[in-house]
Parts: structure tokens; sequence; C-alpha cells
């Protein structure tokens, strides 16, 4: 006898067959969400700091309140220890700072009792106040020397746009001619002026004579450019032709140049009537090495 029992019609198409792995995929737990999932689903929080924060800035180590991190609001350092942003802690579970750490002692002092450092530590600190957006640290810096001075410095050399494009000159032609000679060291004839009216002493009644204001429409009196490699001038203000050769050599001696300068003379080419240029030369000498 033959019993047959009762079975659900199985459709023809085999892809409608679930198989028992199948089954068993439809009730696994849900996957891990990745981090990006986890990220998107959940913020991070805040991160939390101790109240004495050990830090390691460039290899150096320190120790401070986080209320001096975060004494000015509109500062880097606090916000970065506000919580809102990741600082990554090194070995010991000190919080690292990617920043040479020399001067970082100078920031904390001022940060704690508004000390400033001494004269010789002035500009590198500003350097690192620029770095940590500290205000009023730069604020107090600007206002004493050497910041002061070169303030007033720079207000001065405003007066003449093109002043760094010349520096950058006097390297440059210093550089070609001492390498095209093998020398180790090079000259160059440099013009610095102050009046753009060309003048001689027993002219000077005659000065008004010759005029350089004119509007488009008048023709040009003469163009005249001194032989020499670079010129600086003129300019309008109480410091002479001496500041601003101060001036040159100070910077070129910042970028590590070594420099020596005499004048050689004034340049005398015939300009207009009794006019000469009259402008004095001057000779530098670039030492590479």
């Amino acid at each position: 006898m033959v019993v047959v029992t009762g079975q659900n019609k199985v459709s023809g198409n085999p892809d409608d067959a679930m198989s028992s792995s199948d089954a068993e995929d439809d009730f696994q737990e849900p996957a891990t969400p990745t981090a990006t999932q986890a990220g998107q689903a959940l913020p991070l929080l805040p991160q939390q700091f101790p109240e004495v924060v050990p830090l390691n800035v460039g290899g150096m180590y320190f120790t401070t309140r986080l209320s001096t991190l975060r004494r000015y609001e509109d500062t880097m350092l606090a916000a970065m220890f506000s919580g809102r942003h990741y600082i990554p802690t090194d070995a010991e579970g000190r919080y690292f700072i990617d920043r040479d750490g020399t001067y970082f002692g100078d920031i904390l002092n001022f940060l704690r009792s508004g000390d400033l450092p001494p004269r010789e530590r002035v500009r590198p600190v500003y350097k690192e106040a620029q770095y940590y957006s500290i205000g009023p640290l730069l604020d107090n810096l600007e206002d004493i020397q050497p910041l002061k001075g070169e303030k007033v410095r720079q207000a001065f050399l405003g007066l003449m746009p093109y002043y760094k494009d010349h520096l950058e000159r006097i390297i440059e032609i210093a550089k070609l001619r001492a390498m095209q000679r093998k020398a180790r060291f090079a000259k160059l004839k440099v013009c610095v002026f102050k009046e753009e009216m060309p003048i001689t002493p027993y002219e000077c009644p005659h000065f008004n004579s010759l005029r350089f204001e004119r509007s488009e429409s008048e023709p040009k009196l003469f163009e005249h450019h001194c032989e020499v490699d670079v010129s600086f001038g003129p300019w309008e203000a109480v410091a002479d032709v001496y500041d601003l050769l101060h001036c040159i050599v100070t910077d070129l001696s910042d970028r590590g140049i070594s420099v020596d300068h005499q004048c050689i003379g004034v340049c005398d080419k015939h300009l207009i009537n009794h006019y000469y240029c009259k402008r004095p030369i001057y000779e530098f000498k670039i030492t590479w090495w």
C-alpha cells in the first residue's frame, strides 16, 4: 500500500526555491556597523581632559592646568582643548602637539601670569604666538623692542613698494656673477637716492625751472636710468639715504648674506640744460663663503 503525504506545490522555477542556508541568513544578527556608518549614526563624544594636563610639544614635556590653556577663548590652544577636537597622546599619555617646543614655555608663562620673554627671545616667541593665535601676547610683544622699532622701520619701507623685489635682485645678480666667475664674492652697483629731481648745489635757484609734474598729454622731458644693477628711490620721508642703506644691509644679513658697501661716486650723466644726475652710487660686495 502506498501512502501519499500532503506536500506543498513546488513551483517550476528553481530560483524561487529557498535553500536552508538562505533561510539561516535571514535569521542572522546584523553585522557590526563600519566606522563610517557609526560616525553617521552616533556622533563622537567630546574629548575629556584632566584638570592637570601633561603635554608633549615636539618632544619637549610640559605640565599645566587646563584653565591655563583655555585662558583666552579665541586662541588655537583654547580650541584644541575645548573638547571639540581630538588630541592624540604619546605612549606615556601626554597630549601631543606637533610643533617645536623650544619657546612653548614662554607661551605658557604668558598664559599663566602675563610674563613676557627677554628681549633676545621676543622675535621667535612672537612667531609662536602667531601660530597659536594668542592676540594679547602679540599686542604686548609688538609694543616692546625690537618689534616696536621694526614697526617704525616697516612704515618707512612701505614708501618703496618694490623694496623686497630689489633685495631679491641684488641676491640673484650677486649669485650669478659669483658662479660665473667661480669666485668667493661678487660686486654690483646700487643707486640709492631720496630726491627724484636732479640737482647740483650751484643750480639750486633754478630748481623749479625743471618740472617733472606733467599731464599725460605733455611730452616727457627726459628718460634717465643710472647705469647700475639695482636702484632704490625716491621717497618722501625724514629718513635719508644712510637709513635706507642700513635697512638693506640689515635685511640681507638677516638672510645670512655677508655684505659690505661703500660709496664710489655719483652718476654724472648730463640730463638737461645745466642739470646732472648726481645720484650716489654704492658698490656692494656680497661674500658667499
